[in-house]
């Protein structure tokens, strides 16, 4: 914990948010994420699940944190809740902040190998080395070690899709809100892959759920994509959850699309079904 400074904390369902910064070894720049104790922290000998949490573009730590009303249902089940920037700040590379969809609030959670990204855009190892290990071992006396899940939203949901078909068992759970399914094949991933992996369409298959799932060879998993009917970006082809199902499908690996009438891209949408993902968790983290 002496790496970590404590920015805020605020009593909320009887447990804590809490936001840290530290320097991060992966990003080179100084990071925040955010950490929910739930009550269930406050008893001796405790071992918790944890849920990863990933945000899309344009957000920070607190969008989740403030708009989506979690902690109720964290605080139900005892979950602890870590929710990451989304990409590294405060670095100045040129062009980083030209657009909303590449650059700063835009790190697609890969690790960048490209020039001038590849330095400090490493969110995929920042999320499943640097801040996974960082939670194990700075609350270690309420983690339990073995029973980590993720949950993410657009690009945060690609981001909890390929964290968990990249790194086979390092999280148990995963569901994603309106995730960024195939990005080889959307504008979206098309421009952020280009720019930070480069042209090499091998490159950007190890960072695609849709190529990845049709690989996978880990521990059984079921993927649960939530969607909404009326969401601009799904109608736009961006998201494009039909291909990650067909792929699950074509190998074999459980996927349940839900579709919901009239729900848009918004946090409106994600408080409404939120609490069902938490279910979702719950029953395989504390089983």
């Amino acid at each position: 914990m002496d790496s970590l400074q404590l920015v805020s904390s605020n009593k909320i369902f009887g447990g804590y948010q809490k936001v840290y910064a530290h320097e991060s070894s992966e990003l080179k720049c100084k990071m925040n994420f955010s950490i929910y104790l739930p009550p269930q922290a406050d008893g001796d000998n405790v071992k918790l699940p944890v849920i990863f949490y990933l945000s899309g573009l344009t957000c920070t730590e607190q969008n989740f944190i403030t708009k989506s009303g979690f902690q109720r249902y964290a605080a139900q089940h005892g979950i602890i809740v870590v929710s990451p920037d989304t990409s590294p700040r405060g670095v100045k590379i040129p062009g980083d902040d030209d657009s909303w969809d590449f650059g700063v609030s835009a790190g697609f959670y890969l690790d960048a190998v490209m020039d001038p990204w590849s330095k400090h855009y490493r969110m995929g190892s920042y999320v499943t080395k640097e801040l996974y290990e960082i939670i194990q071992s700075a609350f270690s006396n309420l983690v339990d070690p073995t029973k980590f899940g993720i949950m993410g939203h657009s690009m945060g949901g690609h981001g909890a899709l390929v964290s968990t078909l990249r790194n086979p068992g390092l999280f148990k759970s995963v569901s994603a809100f309106a995730p960024i399914c195939n990005p080889s094949a959307c504008p979206w991933g098309e421009k952020a892959f280009t720019g930070y992996l480069g042209k090499d369409k091998n490159q950007w298959a190890e960072w695609d759920a849709t190529e990845l799932v049709k690989k996978y060879d880990g521990p059984p998993l079921t993927l649960l994509i939530d969607q909404g009917a009326g969401d601009k970006f799904y109608k736009e082809k961006q998201l494009l959850p039909e291909n990650l199902v067909e792929a699950c499908r074509s190998v074999g690996v459980p996927v349940i699309l839900n579709l919901r009438e009239d729900y848009d891209h918004s946090y409106y949408y994600i408080s409404t079904y939120i609490g069902e993902h938490f279910d979702f968790h719950a029953k395989i983290l504390k089983a």
